[in-house]
């Protein structure tokens, strides 16, 4: 018998379950304890609510319900046919990691977006020394997802080979990229404005007096690393009448999106005289202010710092960290949308749909320190 594709599948993709070649499981054919077993320990519920929602019986949450489908879809078993209607199938979306807080929280937004559109979102995270995007996408695609939305993936690194979209796409999987753009990849791109993150963080910083600005980043091969770049650079001059040469060499310093990068970095600025230290990321920000105070500074009095992001929590650092706003809401429900009218048939223009970020104004910033003293 043809397997016939489910709502949300292209055509000619069909459904692997783990374990078997080209088929579905059906729930209740042997060793039904045992995989009552194996969907009970997947959802977090107990065998008795597995077995109480897979016979559509009552009493059972509406999460719950949710929480068991969702762990047959992952698991590989077919639905009870009076199921099979509540979910339109499964939603891929790849991570790069989940340290930085910025990432769960946008994971958040995209995966209440899907559930509510009647899709069961699949998180596969890369970690170091483990699996890489190549290989999450191939098990996504194993699994018969509908789709597939990277950030922060491979696209955003201008050196990697682009060639594995467009083979993605040759298979039939939609996709959406967010937070990073090539020009060689047809497909719709998320993003926030990167530059004009920057020229907001310029902007505060020289109203509080601070003239000598340094820029801490990531590696320069990722595209909203150059995009920033480009806008503090821009920034800088049009506000201080700096060199842009003298810009980039002196007051941009490269190192890790991590708080041990924005250490490293934030402490080469303050060396060459940065009494501010604007950061891609909070964790760098963190950092950035742990560089500062080994140094016998006080955040902000001695040296503000500016994060990106604003990430969980981070108003409840200490200072409370001033930060570029990311809209993460807005980008996460765009990349949905966006996704599902590629998965309905209306394929999105190729094109980058770009976000306008926002100021954050708290404690980790105050007037440079000779402006303090001046009558």
């Amino acid at each position: 018998m043809t397997q016939q594709p489910g709502p949300g599948r292209p055509p000619g993709r069909t459904r692997r379950a783990i374990g078997v070649q080209g088929q579905r499981r059906p729930v209740q054919s042997g060793a039904v304890t045992t995989r009552l077993a194996d969907i009970a320990a997947q959802a977090g519920v107990s065998e008795a609510t597995v077995s109480r929602v897979l016979n559509g019986k009552p009493g059972v949450a509406a999460t719950t319900r949710q929480s068991v489908l969702a762990a047959l879809d992952v698991l590989g078993y077919e639905r009870p046919v009076r199921l099979r209607q509540r979910s339109e199938g499964l939603v891929g979306l790849i991570t790069p990691e989940l340290e930085n807080p910025i990432f769960p929280a946008l994971a958040q937004v995209i995966g209440q977006a899907l559930t509510r559109q009647g899709y069961t979102p699949v998180l596969a995270t890369q970690t170091p020394g483990g699996s890489t995007e190549d290989e999450l996408t191939e098990m996504l695609v194993d699994r018969g997802v509908a789709g597939i939305i990277y950030v922060s993936g491979l696209h955003a690194d201008t050196t990697a080979d682009m060639e594995r979209y467009e083979r993605l796409r040759a298979q039939g999987v939609p996709y959406v990229l967010v937070d990073g753009f090539s020009p060689k990849v047809q497909a719709p791109f998320i993003s926030p404005d990167d530059r004009a993150a920057m020229t907001l963080a310029v902007t505060h910083l020289v109203s509080l007096g601070h003239t000598r600005i340094g820029l801490a980043l990531g590696p320069k091969r990722f595209v909203p690393v150059q995009r920033k770049i480009d806008g503090f650079v821009r920034a800088m001059q049009d506000q201080l009448g700096l060199n842009p040469q003298e810009i980039e060499a002196e007051l941009v310093q490269h190192s890790l999106y991590t708080l041990e990068g924005g250490q490293a970095a934030t402490a080469a600025l303050i060396e060459r005289g940065c009494t501010a230290v604007v950061c891609a990321s909070d964790m760098m920000a963190l950092g950035a202010i742990r560089a500062a105070r080994q140094r016998g500074h006080e955040v902000p009095r001695d040296v503000s710092v500016v994060g990106f992001d604003d990430s969980p929590l981070i108003a409840f650092t200490d200072p409370p960290l001033t930060t570029v706003r990311k809209p993460v809401p807005a980008m996460g429900q765009a990349a949905v949308r966006t996704l599902l009218e590629e998965i309905g048939g209306t394929p999105a223009p190729h094109s980058e749909f770009v976000f306008m970020p926002e100021l954050v104004v708290r404690g980790s910033t105050a007037s440079a320190p000779g402006e303090r003293n001046r009558p």
